[in-house]
């Protein structure tokens, strides 16, 4: 017996309930939407309805040991009666084709998660007709780790061209004990954060501002959280107004944003490296990781 898939995947209408399109085009972006469905069992209910069956078994057959095999097939059986009697959880995940700058940006705040919903695409378009074998998705490196860049930024008080250093930092100690600091709502242009990365600690989270339009946080794996568009960009949509539901004009905004702060941001990397290549890193430095917006 195959066990049940607690965590069925499949596509969505990006716009909503009010739409059937599983696919939008907002001038040259493609958003489309992936939508888990999970149904939590809690193992304890899990673990009392096996060990029913188990002592049930054994009163039966007079055996006073039930092999693995057994068990196996009775977990799968309480997990397939379980099932229909559990809440269901649904979670979406929003993905942005930018097909000309060659991007691809998962909402997501988890690398791994990201990564399942990028397989899911994959696997859709590698089925399309007249697809070929050759697409695939690769993550962005650049020549320097977010780490080493913004450890660099921090000590020497100098943020890189269209940039500026906010106001909240997280510095770790890479070693077993993980020493934390973290700055909020404070200056960074201060003596003891270069002590503190003199020291060894290595900056996992840094807020900075883009152009005076865009604020988020970087993090040591290079991704982008906490974005959030500025008064000078929404004063303008306030201005020109919106479309029916917003999605349209919404989207337009925060892909056009995004579209111009990203070559900024791998500029301040180093630049982006071939996908064949690996930049050298220090020993203390985590290595390059996906960019994904969060």
């Amino acid at each position: 017996m195959a066990p049940p898939n607690q965590s069925p995947s499949g596509w969505v209408a990006p716009r909503g309930n009010k739409s059937i399109a599983l696919v939008e085009a907002v001038g040259r972006q493609v958003i489309v939407q992936l939508c888990t469905e999970r149904r939590p069992l809690p193992a304890s209910a899990v673990k009392d309805a096996v060990e029913e069956r188990i002592e049930k078994y054994k009163q039966e057959t007079g055996r006073d040991r039930v092999g693995a095999k057994i068990k196996k097939e009775f977990k799968e059986e309480v997990i397939l009666d379980l099932l229909p009697r559990a809440f269901t959880k649904r979670s979406s995940t929003t993905l942005w084709i930018d097909p000309v700058n060659k991007f691809l940006v998962v909402d997501t705040g988890s690398l791994t998660g990201a990564d399942k919903v990028v397989s899911h695409l994959v696997d859709v378009l590698s089925e399309m007709p007249g697809a070929g074998p050759g697409i695939s998705v690769k993550p962005v490196q650049t020549a320097l780790s977010a780490a080493v860049a913004m450890a660099h930024w921090l000590a020497s008080r100098e943020a890189p061209f269209s940039f500026t250093v906010d106001r909240d930092c997280e510095l770790k100690m890479p070693d077993d004990q993980k020493s934390t600091v973290r700055y909020s709502h404070h200056t960074l242009e201060i003596d003891e954060v270069a002590q503190h990365i003199a020291a060894g600690k290595v900056p996992t989270q840094l807020a900075m501002t883009w152009n005076d339009r865009v604020s988020f946080v970087l993090t040591d794996t290079a991704q982008i959280r906490k974005i959030k568009l500025l008064d000078i960009v929404l004063d303008g949509v306030q201005e020109n107004g919106k479309d029916d539901d917003g999605f349209d004009t919404d989207t337009a905004i925060i892909t056009g944003e995004l579209s111009a702060l990203f070559p900024d941001l791998l500029e301040a990397l180093g630049g982006e490296l071939p996908s064949d290549a690996s930049a050298p890193q220090p020993a203390s430095s985590p290595p390059p990781r996906d960019l994904a917006v969060v």
